[in-house]
């Protein structure tokens, strides 16, 4: 079967901004995107979790996309407009898809 290389951008913010970021995402044309809860994790911090052990970090989302490599420019430049003030991890991956229309 024949795969198309594309970028994984995952994007890990404060609840409250994730529509601010996802419409950030969508008025740059990424139209498709994932949002997942964060459960904890470490930091520069320490461990947190979403129970409660550090306050600002029980409303913690992951926000994945998956686009075409020449699209992931525009896709940073509008993400970190909105990452840049809070906390807030952004990742880049190569992968692989199968149906290389959809993205």
């Amino acid at each position: 079967m024949e795969t198309h290389k594309a970028k994984r951008v995952a994007i890990i913010i404060e609840a409250p901004m994730e529509r601010r970021l996802t419409d950030t995402l969508t008025k740059h044309g990424v139209t498709g995107f994932t949002v997942l809860p964060v459960l904890g994790g470490s930091g520069r911090s320490g461990r947190w979790s979403r129970e409660g052990q550090v306050g600002r970090a029980g409303g913690m989302v992951q926000v994945v996309a998956i686009i075409r490599p020449e699209r992931l420019d525009t896709l940073l430049e509008a993400a970190f407009k909105v990452v840049e003030r809070h906390i807030g991890v952004v990742t880049i991956g190569d992968c692989e898809v199968i149906r290389a229309e959809r993205f």
